[in-house]
């Protein structure tokens, strides 16, 4: 339990880098072209269809990649 804790922090440090690290490159995670926004008077939607695309692509590898060596 302990090790599963120590990785599970280590992905999201490396996740939290990768997201800083993007936004220095021009491609700011959350402000992909495809998120949607929506603007009236006194409200705003915000509806992150692209960025939402990216993380659940990333996460199925990962998870895919994390599976895959559990079997072994």
């Amino acid at each position: 339990m302990g090790r599963t804790l120590v990785i599970l922090g280590l992905v999201i440090a490396a996740i939290g880098g990768l997201i800083l690290i993007s936004e220095r490159i021009g491609l700011p995670l959350g402000r992909l072209p495809g998120d949607l926004v929506w603007r009236g008077k006194n409200t705003t939607f915000y509806f992150p269809l692209a960025t939402s695309i990216v993380a659940s692509a990333v996460l199925t590898l990962v998870m895919w990649l994390i599976n895959r060596n559990a079997q072994r």
